[in-house]
């Protein structure tokens, strides 16, 4: 059985200090899209409200198994790095994290993420507050816009409504990539009491949500390309340094 180091696991953080803006949602439905393709995927649900875990008990048993991870619980019989272990033979893991973090848990959730995904929804209270989170990332969890690990997800949105078009021109200003535009559907309600995903659902009755969510999955597979990327440039960049400072010690020795 093989085990991937921390540099080699896909660690997809979900995000936003706000509750009910969607993380849970995500979450799950990317574990299960992971699952369908025999990936080994793991959930760590930092959220006290246990939604992904409460999905991960209501999923049946006939489907592939997604490894749950109740971070919210904390116990004493147990040390807890122990109690956060994550099998060996993970490729995926999903990290769902709880409303209002601390700077220390920001840092803590975000530390060798390959992709940090914050979902907003379109009403003036999410837009707030999802530019202090993705400020705070930025500059708190010192995430580097050069890596390409942040991206942003509209979510419940309503086209044709004011505050749709709030929310795209909120999210057209951040300068980050916003990769979907989920609908407010039932079908993620319907898919969440069945503890399943919407690509485990009948793609007749899901193929525009579907759609949506395998943008997200798509540029989520990229993040071994986009994780070269920040390598070479950031070698780059050092070389470029080194160049300036030896050209002007060269400028004052003459």
């Amino acid at each position: 059985m093989s085990n991937p180091q921390r540099e080699q696991r896909n660690k997809i953080v979900v995000l936003n200090p706000k509750g009910g803006c969607g993380k849970s949602t995500l979450v799950t439905n990317i574990a299960a899209c992971y699952a369908q393709r025999g990936a080994s995927t793991a959930v760590m649900d930092f959220d006290p409200q246990g939604s992904s875990t409460a999905w991960l008990n209501r999923r049946p048993q006939d489907l592939p198994e997604i490894h749950g991870i109740a971070a919210y619980k904390k116990s004493m019989q147990a040390t807890r790095s122990w109690q956060l272990r994550v099998p060996n033979d993970t490729l995926n893991l999903l990290v769902d994290s709880p409303a209002g973090v601390t700077h220390d848990d920001l840092r803590e959730l975000t530390r060798d993420a390959s992709s940090i995904l914050v979902p907003v929804m379109p009403s003036a209270m999410d837009i707030h507050a999802a530019s202090r989170c993705i400020a705070d990332l930025l500059l708190v969890a010192k995430v580097d816009r050069n890596e390409r690990k942040l991206a942003v997800v509209a979510n419940r949105t309503r086209k044709n409504t004011k505050s749709f078009s709030q929310l795209m021109r909120f999210l057209d200003s951040l300068g980050i990539p916003i990769i979907a535009v989920l609908r407010d559907s039932q079908n993620f309600v319907h898919s969440a009491e069945q503890g399943i995903g919407l690509h485990e659902m009948p793609p007749s009755r899901v193929a525009p949500d579907l759609e949506q969510l395998n943008r997200i999955v798509a540029w989520l597979d990229t993040w071994e390309e986009r994780r070269k990327r920040a390598v070479a440039l950031k070698a780059a960049r050092q070389s470029a340094n080194r160049d300036n400072v030896v050209q002007k010690h060269q400028f004052r020795s003459a």
